[in-house]
């Protein structure tokens, strides 16, 4: 079909009134696209870019995917020279859709930037709408949109064709585009394939980029200093490539294994140090000196339970790790609690990837995040023409996409009372019947369940079945809050540190502060905070008054703190720590500050009475 046809505006115009679509005039994914989009209320007729980066948080992400940029930018630049008879920009977006690289045809880019078409700008379905970059992202295929086959009317004067790029490890890192105006449109069948040519020859650069960092390190060890400490050099996955002479007769059987593994209980990490690459600057590796493990230390954390977050001196999370170790060499049901922010999913994946299991798929699903119409069909799926806008294939639920490892419903409490029956069925009988179909699937999974809230309070309540209750809640493992584990955060710092490359060194002044304050938000809220240091600082320590202004509610810590947990739910007190932030924001301005929140302003008055801030 000509995409001039009136007839295509006509198909465009009746989703956007009525939400049909007649599916034989239309390419499938596009369809999917466009449902999504209106499912998720994405403005049709709007579609220009809203989230736009400042320019230090895009030097910043532009720095955490300097691989990605280095390999990919000079082949876009050789793909300019190919096309430029379609008068095209050349885009990177990385892999949560902000694109990080725009260049290309000067008339066009001034179009692109009518739009707010832009390097920093997310570009994904849930901002603009169906588009090429964003749905390649979400269905992981190469994709062309060509005008009104876009969601939102910003794009249709547009062609766009994208394709995902995978590293060596086959991992998603990023998206590369090229669009162009649509009296340019003949050109796009042969655009898509150079488009995925280009993609091609980028995954294979990744993967000779990594034979040269394997190369690089052992370089490294030979120009190693002598030392009497037993050191081992890892690469970037934890895999021994080095050994010492302290260390060859016990490890040199050990190159290639994981030095989790290795260590077992008789040694334990006392130093690992990040190795930089002189070529494209990320970590190619690791300098992990070792010691002899105390008694007390193998008492403390087990070394053969492989966690992959902080694990910290604290008997009380120490107590944790012992319990998932136990319960991962079963398959009995887990029951998850802690506040938010405290790792219950990390928990969970630890637990799966030390379990019989863990070969199998890790499906996890927040519950409280799904409208109660759609929880049904995303936990048990449905089959073809279940319901209207259901795909023509059907849908395989979580459950289905679990078989064989291990399913994690997180914020279980919030599944509503109708379809607890339908979970409990699937939970006694391991079988599931998609929604519109007749057959029952069997299913071979594990289940972890977890939630913030008290579950037999809910059970009390009537909010959540008591014969569910006994189901589910088998093994039970509580995740302490930090501020019951106030030793663990100089640990948590070194791990923050270590993951964004971050060379700085806390003095014992500011451990001593971040040890004094209370986290309402936990190791989320810690990691917030070191993150908004980070950017503010870059590789200085803030003064201790600056360094406290980066907290929410600092000021209202002192007295205020006790009697506000005490008459404050968790949610409450995450709610007014959220409202005191933006009243700082705008400057104390009360009628900016609810229109920032999205909250009418009489409700914005009787919230600030109620927390006691006016």
């Amino acid at each position: 079909m000509n995409i001039v046809d009136p007839s295509r505006r006509e198909i465009w115009q009746r989703f956007v009134r009525e939400g049909t679509l007649d599916h034989a005039r239309m390419n499938k994914r596009i369809a999917e696209s466009w449902y999504l989009c209106r499912q998720k209320n994405v403005d049709p007729y709007d579609g220009k870019g809203k989230i736009i980066l400042e320019s230090h948080l895009l030097a910043e992400r532009k720095k955490r995917n300097q691989r990605l940029l280095q390999i990919a930018v000079p082949i876009l630049e050789k793909l300019q020279k190919y096309l430029q008879e379609t008068k095209s920009i050349f885009l990177l977006v990385d892999r949560e859709g902000y694109v990080l690289y725009a260049k290309g045809n000067k008339q066009a880019m001034k179009m692109a930037e009518g739009i707010k078409f832009v390097e920093g700008v997310k570009w994904t379905e849930d901002e603009v709408g169906t588009n090429a970059i964003g749905t390649s992202l979400r269905i992981c295929e190469p994709i062309t949109i060509v005008g009104l086959e876009h969601y939102s009317v910003a794009s249709h004067q547009w062609v766009c064709s994208a394709t995902p790029i995978y590293d060596e490890k086959r991992e998603l890192v990023g998206i590369i585009d090229v669009s162009y105006p649509i009296n340019h449109y003949p050109f796009h069948d042969h655009v898509l394939a150079t488009v995925v040519a280009a993609a091609y020859t980028i995954e294979q650069r990744f993967h000779i980029q990594a034979k040269e960092d394997e190369l690089e390190l052992f370089k490294y060890t030979c120009n190693m200093e002598n030392t009497d400490s037993p050191v081992v050099i890892c690469n970037h996955k934890g895999s021994i490539v080095w050994v010492n002479h302290c260390l060859r007769s016990s490890f040199s059987n050990m190159l290639d294994q994981s030095l989790e593994d290795v260590c077992g209980d008789h040694w334990v990490i006392k130093s690992k140090i990040p190795i930089y690459s002189s070529i494209h600057h990320d970590v190619i590796g690791y300098r992990v000196t070792l010691q002899k493990a105390k008694n007390n230390d193998s008492k403390l954390v087990s070394t053969t339970f492989h966690f992959e977050g902080v694990t910290g001196r604290s008997i009380s999370f120490a107590n944790v790790i012992k319990s998932c170790e136990k319960v991962a060499k079963t398959d009995a049901t887990v029951h998850i609690t802690g506040e938010t922010g405290t790792g219950k999913e990390l928990i969970a994946r630890a637990i799966h990837q030390n379990s019989g299991r863990k070969n199998g798929p890790f499906v996890a699903i927040n519950c409280g995040a799904i409208p109660k119409e759609l929880i049904g069909s995303e936990l048990f799926g449905y089959v073809e023409g279940a319901f209207t806008g259901a795909k023509r294939t059907g849908h395989k639920g979580k459950f289905v996409q679990a078989n064989g490892g291990t399913i994690f419903l997180d914020e279980i409490g919030e599944i509503p009372l109708e379809m607890q029956i339908a979970l409990l069925r699937v939970l006694q009988e391991r079988e599931v019947v998609p929604i519109g179909g007749t057959k029952s699937i069997s299913i071979d999974v594990r289940v972890i369940t977890a939630t913030h809230c008290d579950l037999y309070q809910l059970v009390r309540e009537g909010k959540l079945r008591e014969d569910l209750f006994y189901r589910i809640y088998v093994y039970p493992i509580k995740v302490p809050a930090l501020r019951e584990r106030k030793e663990d955060i100089p640990f948590l710092i070194q791990y923050y540190c270590q993951q964004k490359n971050w060379s700085v060194f806390f003095p014992d002044e500011a451990i001593q502060l971040l040890m004094t304050y209370h986290w309402p938000g936990n190791i989320r809220e810690l990691f917030n905070v070191l993150e908004r240091v980070r950017i503010e600082y870059g590789d200085h320590i803030p003064s201790i008054s600056e360094l406290k202004s980066m907290f929410i509610g600092w000021e209202s810590q002192g007295e205020n703190m006790n009697a506000d947990q005490e008459t404050l739910s968790y949610r409450e007190q995450i709610e007014k720590n959220n409202i005191m932030a933006m009243l700082r924001k705008t400057q104390g301005n009360i009628a900016k500050a609810a229109a920032e929140l999205n909250i009418p302003r009489s409700t914005f008055y009787r919230k600030l009475k109620k927390y006691h801030l006016i």
